[in-house]
């Protein structure tokens, strides 16, 4: 860390306060050699706690500067490691929750771009956003979470987390995910709400329901290996493509080479994994009715979500009454 860099968020920490100006020189300052230091993140952190009304110059900052880091600081670049989701967890969490906003920002900025994140960092900030979408309250990046209802900002911040390419199912939403949505739902049912929440809502669980995620990126392990022999002295395109060529399929990367030797066949044996998730089998007809169950009510996000289910499947789900179901 350079003696300015460090120097500035020690007088930001000992003042509370964090002008425009002392922005711009961070940000030269901590880029001037392309990338951040652990030194560096830890002096972010330190200012960030003691900030006393932070802007959203500050909140873009922040998060930009240390996403960088946590994202791009261990190779391969893109995938967050075990230790450094650890580190995180441990740097963001106090008492048991998150801080500050910028730090809430921050983990759901980091499963927005990364490649690959570890399932314990996908939980924790799953977790805490939402916490903060249903008790929260401050500023984000993209607008003001309250404590009550969920308002378009907070739409959005729960789109990006469970859409992010770093979650649990990257483009698609997991379990864990919709049983969030859900308890949010019932949070929140008799408060106002803004109109992308019902559709965030229906779309979410149903998507987890009839939606295919595609392939898990790969693991920071084959990612890493793959870098390796990427780098490797005599591996320019002409080498790679050789070795695709020749390449067993039970090789590290035959799943990889398969796909970029039979794409055709690879499309096609998506579109039937696709159809196959499109309809609403036993287990997940169980896991609906357990969920709708829950509450002992059909409520009107639930009769909504039985609807849009009814409409992509062509078929008709019917729902205990309340009644059998609580006798059950």
């Amino acid at each position: 860390m350079s003696l300015e860099f460090g120097n500035l968020t020690t007088q930001i920490a000992g003042d509370g306060q964090i002008s425009a100006e002392e922005i711009l020189e961070l940000r030269r300052l901590g880029w001037a050699d392309g990338q951040m230091s652990p030194d560096e993140a830890e002096s972010l952190f330190l200012a960030n706690d003691t900030c006393d009304e932070p802007s959203a110059e500050w909140c873009d900052f922040f998060v930009d500067a240390l996403t960088s880091f946590v994202v791009h600081a261990v190779e391969p670049r893109g995938y967050v490691d075990q230790e450094m989701a650890e580190e995180l967890i441990g740097r963001v969490d106090r008492d048991g929750r998150v801080g500050t906003m910028a730090e809430l920002e921050l983990l759901v900025r980091v499963i927005e771009v990364a490649t690959n994140v570890p399932q314990v960092l996908r939980d924790y900030a799953l977790k805490h956003v939402e916490e903060a979408v249903t008790l929260g309250e401050g500023p984000t990046r993209h607008g003001t979470l309250t404590a009550s209802g969920i308002n378009a900002a907070e739409v959005a911040i729960l789109k990006r987390l469970i859409y992010g390419t770093g979650s649990e199912r990257p483009a698609a939403v997991s379990r864990s995910e919709a049983e969030a949505l859900l308890r949010i739902k019932d949070a929140a049912l008799y408060e106002p709400n803004a109109p992308e929440w019902r559709d965030l809502f229906v779309k979410g669980v149903a998507n987890y329901l009839l939606g295919f995620g595609g392939h898990e990126p790969l693991s920071h392990q084959r990612a890493a290996e793959l870098e390796a022999f990427m780098k490797s002295e005599g591996t320019g395109i002409g080498g790679f493509l050789g070795r695709m060529a020749r390449a067993d399929v039970e090789d590290s990367f035959g799943s990889l080479l398969r796909v970029a030797g039979e794409s055709e066949d690879v499309l096609a044996a998506w579109d039937d994994d696709a159809d196959v998730a499109a309809q609403l089998d036993s287990s997940e007809q169980a896991w609906l009715q357990d969920m709708l169950d829950a509450d002992e009510e059909l409520d009107e996000m639930e009769k909504a979500l039985i609807a849009f289910i009814d409409e992509e499947t062509g078929e008709s789900f019917v729902p205990r009454p309340v009644s059998t179901a609580a006798a059950a």
